[in-house]
């Protein structure tokens, strides 16, 4: 840790301090057990809320996949609790691709650069700056707040939020509500910043394609070729048009959009709509429809042999409700001698945008930007939300960032050159301390 996060007083002065060094703490998750695992990242986090007297666990599922937890007690005992949490773990990065060392967190051009920039060691390095400040200053939030950074978010969180609720539950008791990533950054509506807090998400189907047939040798006519078997099964699930199907989040965004930019709305005009959203469309419209997306092939092991078996991997993100018929229309598509493995499935979720949470998420967007709109969204990915609903926690995406309209937020997540402008930090980290207080 540097000297001006030792001494720091205000979760201001020492955000982007605590971004860069958890940063440079390597927590690649590869999916197979074979990163480094969260422990350091965790460990980390232990020692800053040690700082300033405040115990924590560290909870490992294995070996290395480490979640920390701590709670903070409010004023008002009667409140029904509030999880605030992320996640330490990041999907890799190959350095060869990258302007910079993707853990050296570095500084360019007012932006901290590097994996997990945004993806989320930015909302992380809010949540621990708030907490430290609030104990240095003997300031209490109106309900109680469990404080969590989970292992595995990266890869479905079987290591981290599902091993969490499944072992230790207790961790949650009296909690109703939650909030995490990909939430409550902003977009430009022609000159109206406009933060989007995330309602709703997708649901989660990974599955594996198993295309079986009788092996032979290259040369020889093979009407049992399991490769082209599965080849057309990719292509027809590939190509596959989804019909359009707002949801509530999804419309509510769009009518909004509609009102800023005195466009019409209707379900006609939706790409016109989107396309004021910016870069941010990536995000948005996707979750206008199921989508099935092959991610990856595997066949064979010699130019000459054909093998007995071939297999691809599918990424389903389905709409609220519409999993059964997804994965109905997936099998058809597949067709015989294909067969669907699933690897890992989770639930959509959606909740309403009302309510006293999501009006102090409101509150303290517009304390520090008062002309500034907000609405909500429904993100295309999945979060730990997924599995804290499990124990009837409604979760929410709020992280919040004041962006600049040349950055390309959505290509942040999970691409090259991560990063992250100090200024978004700061101003997220003095909305979060409002919300975390107010809550």
């Amino acid at each position: 840790m540097s000297d001006t996060t030792a001494h720091a007083q205000t979760a201001e002065a020492e955000v982007a301090d605590i971004c860069r060094d958890l940063i440079r703490i390597d927590t690649s998750n590869y999916g197979d057990g074979s990163g480094p695992g969260e422990r350091k990242a965790a460990e980390h986090i232990g020692t800053l809320f040690d700082e300033v007297g405040l115990d924590t666990t560290i909870y490992e599922s294995e070996p290395g996949r480490a979640s920390i937890f701590t709670r903070l007690e409010g004023t008002d005992p009667s409140a029904p609790a509030l999880v605030v949490h992320g996640h330490t773990d990041v999907v890799p990065a190959d350095k060869s691709e990258w302007s910079v060392d993707p853990f050296s967190a570095e500084d360019r051009d007012g932006l901290i650069w590097g994996r997990g920039a945004v993806d989320m060691k930015d909302m992380d390095a809010m949540i621990v700056a708030n907490v430290r400040e609030m104990i240095r200053n003997g300031i209490k939030p109106r309900r109680d707040i469990i404080i969590g950074f989970f292992a595995d978010e990266e890869a479905g969180g079987v290591q981290g939020a599902r091993w969490c609720i499944q072992n230790h539950p207790e961790l949650f008791d009296g909690a109703t509500e939650a909030i995490s990533e990909v939430g409550g950054y902003s977009v430009d509506l022609r000159g109206r910043r406009t933060y989007l807090v995330q309602t709703a998400e997708k649901g989660i189907a990974w599955i594996k394609l198993i295309a079986k047939g009788s092996a032979g040798h290259g040369s020889q006519i093979n009407d049992d070729n399991p490769v082209t078997r599965l080849a057309g099964a990719v292509a027809r699930i590939g190509a596959h048009q989804w019909p359009k199907r707002l949801t509530p989040a999804v419309r509510e965004l769009l009518e909004g959009v509609a009102d800023i930019t005195g466009l019409t709305f209707n379900a006609d005009n939706t790409d016109e709509l989107l396309a004021e959203l910016g870069s941010v469309a990536k995000f948005v419209g996707a979750t206008l429809q199921n989508t099935s997306n092959p991610t990856a092939l595997h066949a064979g092991y010699k130019h000459n042999v054909i093998p007995g078996t071939a297999e691809a991997l599918i990424d389903i993100r389905t709409l609220p409700g519409d999993d059964k018929h997804v994965l109905d229309t997936v099998r058809e598509l597949a067709g015989d001698g294909v067969d669907l493995q699933m690897m890992v499935e989770d639930v959509a979720l959606e909740t309403e945008f009302s309510g006293s949470l999501v009006d102090t998420m409101t509150s303290s967007l517009l304390a520090e930007d008062p002309s500034a709109r907000v609405l909500p969204y429904n993100l295309s990915g999945g979060t730990d939300n997924k599995s804290l609903s499990k124990l009837g926690i409604t979760g929410y995406g709020f992280a919040p960032l004041q962006l600049t309209s040349d950055l390309d937020f959505p290509a942040m997540f999970h691409g090259v050159d991560e990063r992250v402008p100090t200024s978004a930090l700061e101003f997220g980290t003095r909305v979060l301390r409002r919300f975390m207080v107010d809550a």
